[in-house]
């Protein structure tokens, strides 16, 4: 090669190769991509059947967490269902004795099955009233031992029936005072003391086995720790202190 030969002549032009089709298989022989079809969807029945969903999926999570979930459903059914009736009544029947005698009978279900089932089995509480020998009547409080808990899911949904369904009972009381609805007053009535006894009942279970807890805790924990008189000097305190806070 000479040096006045330019160089581009020197250089040899690659082999002819196959032109490119655009296809990826293009080199297979006897295939064919099939057209892709795109079908649109009806996103309102997808949004309804997703919210079904969840919804059930929230009840049937919250059953299924639940140490004792007939308990837990028989708890709000009654409640539901006496106010269900309470409000309805008047469109399926114009008799009033029936709606309040419905609606008596399922308040005294709710009141006792929340009294000696759900609040001894969910929360581990049971209260009554008791007559001595002297005719004193005073309260007697249960509670189960602290070293077994109540579950979460259970005390969580006990607390939220027992607090919400007495103000619902009493705003159905204010509307009913609104209205110059006299004949419901008694029921509505009824259900409001049904409601609030439970209420108190459990909120001073609740606090006298906080506070026995404490007075154990007390008496063992500290009294072991410190030993002898600074022991109960320190455990009496700590008992008055715990038990001001749930007083």
């Amino acid at each position: 090669m000479s040096l006045q030969q330019p160089l581009f002549q020197t250089i040899e032009p690659d082999e002819p190769s196959n032109a490119l089709n655009g296809s990826i298989n293009s080199g297979i022989a006897g295939q064919e991509r099939k057209p892709v079809v795109l079908t649109p969807t009806n996103t309102q029945n997808a949004a309804t059947s997703s919210g079904s969903a969840d919804l059930e999926s929230g009840l049937g999570a919250i059953l299924k967490q639940s140490s004792h979930p007939m308990a837990l459903f028989f708890l709000y059914f009654f409640r539901i269902a006496a106010i269900a009736v309470y409000i309805l009544c008047g469109l399926f029947t114009d008799n009033y004795v029936l709606s309040t005698v419905l609606v008596a009978v399922l308040l005294a279900m709710d009141f006792w099955n929340c009294r000696n089932v759900a609040g001894r089995t969910l929360v581990g509480l049971r209260y009554w009233n008791q007559v001595d020998e002297d005719g004193e009547s005073y309260w007697v409080f249960e509670s189960r031992d602290a070293s077994r808990p109540a579950n979460p899911i259970d005390s969580k949904m006990f607390w939220i029936a027992l607090y919400t369904f007495p103000v619902l009972w009493a705003l159905l009381l204010f509307i009913s005072l609104l209205k110059f609805n006299i004949s419901f007053l008694p029921i509505v009535g009824l259900a409001v003391v049904f409601n609030i006894t439970n209420v108190i009942g459990f909120t001073y279970a609740d606090r006298d086995a906080k506070q026995r807890w404490a007075s154990s805790v007390a008496a063992n924990g500290w009294g072991a720790g410190f030993g002898g008189l600074g022991g109960q000097v320190v455990g009496s305190l700590v008992t008055n202190s715990i038990g001001r806070v749930f007083r």
